[in-house]
């Protein structure tokens, strides 16, 4: 009898060779199979751009953001605008038909700019504009008069550090990238203060410029005085740096009435479409809803917040719901270095293993080139896969490292994630700034931003398996 076990097992070695089975008797899917499955949704995903870019759904996504920043406008952390701004979203949400709609609390930074100016008041009379950075102490109330001095890095600034004593350092470092050189706005106060400076004055972030100072969050460090600082437009920094290089002495007048407050309650806002198989797997789609105090903060990042409401309604528009649960969350206190992601990550965190990807939008609406995707190499040959179905909008790209301070905590514990990849040659032109207003927002490019975010979060949450990941 054991002889006919044997070659009855035997029998059975051709139709298994080289695969092995999993614990059910089924066998695990070949990429080819995965392949097959993906390109069954080339009408779902054609449906779907159909109707946001040309259907009934087209520029949706911008007209509620219109309406949305021309009512609530700037949402600084801890302002009475993001508290009105939260409000609004919940009960838009709600409105729409989405499902579980609610608000998660978490404690957000509460920083005020107040009243600030500056005046040249040497070699000549100039109006310097400011914005005051975030976290920045206020001057004196009688402000603060020294002469200036300029550098062009930190290099310069420790060869230079007997100079610097009671003076207020002008930095006018050179737009390289914003990842390179936002080190001088983060840390700019922190290096003048160690070499005695009573201030400084921070050249904008910024690619382009006209006359247009961009403001942006700072860090002050334990141990080191705490001395007031804002940025300056390009222009200002550039003149006062040739006057210098000519041997002229700048005396400047700053005053600032910053304040800071005990940290406020705020909220993250959750809405979705539940799934029907998997309802406990989460596909989350993120934009953040907190901005600068200037401008209307329509690109940075209400564009982001936009169309990940968009992903949702064509979703349920178009009568679909995915095996997965599609989360949409409207990060709060972003700016202040993502501490309403955090705080989401810290409360979730338990459920890691559910969290399929996760996908914020932070980087602009403009006209889209494809998605930067961070995970595993069997994760990225799905991605590609996927963005094969926007082919009809030729927006097929697949970059390395998505990007997005509120997604970093869970791509770091090895959960796949995604970033929107699109023109970012006028970004830098209008962020943090008095110019990030809905003019900058263009209708047809969000439709196109808001076909890809969908397209992609659909079929990832309605997929028969997970994104493959490496553990932990």
């Amino acid at each position: 009898m054991k002889y006919l076990s044997l070659i009855f097992f035997m029998s059975l070695l051709p139709q298994y060779a080289g695969k092995s089975l999993r614990r059910d008797g089924s066998h695990p899917r070949t990429f080819e199979d995965i392949k097959n499955e993906i390109a069954g949704y080339s009408d779902t995903a054609k449906a779907i751009i159909d109707l946001a870019v040309h259907g009934k759904a087209q520029n949706r996504s911008y007209e509620r953001l219109a309406v949305f920043a021309d009512t609530v406008g700037p949402r600084l952390s801890g302002s009475k605008n993001l508290d009105a701004a939260i409000q609004y979203m919940f009960s838009a949400l709600q409105k729409d038909g989405l499902e579980n709609v609610h608000l998660e609390p978490v404690k957000v930074p509460h920083w005020e700019r107040g009243e600030e100016f500056a005046v040249m008041l040497e070699p000549r009379n100039h109006s310097i504009a400011i914005l005051g950075l975030g976290s920045s102490v206020a001057t004196p109330p009688e402000g603060i008069t020294a002469e200036v001095m300029v550098v062009a890095s930190f290099d310069e600034l420790h060869r230079r550090a007997q100079e610097a004593k009671g003076k207020i350092v002008v930095y006018n470092q050179p737009f390289v990238t914003y990842g390179e050189t936002v080190r001088y706005r983060s840390q700019g106060a922190v290096e003048a203060a160690k070499v005695g400076a009573v201030a400084s004055l921070i050249r904008s972030i910024a690619s382009f410029s006209i006359d247009s100072p961009h403001t942006g969050w700072q860090n002050y460090q334990s141990g080191v005085p705490r001395i007031p600082t804002a940025c300056i437009s390009v222009e200002d920094a550039e003149m006062m740096s040739r006057m210098a290089l000519r041997g002229t002495k700048i005396v400047v007048y700053l005053k600032m009435g910053a304040r800071t407050y005990p940290d406020s309650p705020s909220f993250n806002t959750v809405a979705e479409i539940v799934g029907n198989k998997y309802p406990e797997q989460i596909v989350l789609v993120s934009g953040h809803l907190d901005s600068w105090d200037v401008g209307q903060g329509a690109m940075d990042d209400g564009g982001g917040a936009f169309i990940s409401w968009e992903a949702l309604s064509l979703i349920k528009d178009l009568g679909l719901r995915p095996k997965r649960t599609l989360r949409m969350v409207l990060w709060t206190g972003e700016e202040q270095g993502g501490v309403g992601a955090e705080q989401y990550y810290q409360l979730h965190k338990e459920n890691i293993s559910n969290f399929d990807i996760v996908m914020e939008s932070d980087e602009g609406t403009f006209k889209p080139s494809g998605l930067a995707f961070t995970g595993n190499a069997k994760a990225r040959d799905i991605i590609k896969e996927i963005m094969a179905l926007l082919l009809p909008i030729n927006v097929t790209d697949v970059f390395d490292n998505a990007d997005g301070t509120d997604i970093n905590y869970w791509m770091r514990d090895g959960v796949p994630g995604a970033s929107l990849r699109d023109d970012l040659s006028k970004y830098f032109w209008f962020h943090h700034s008095q110019g990030d207003t809905m003019t900058v927002q263009d209708p047809n490019q969000m439709n196109l931003c808001a076909a890809v975010w969908t397209v992609v979060s659909y079929v990832i949450a309605d997929m028969e398996e997970m994104l493959p990941r490496n553990e932990r």
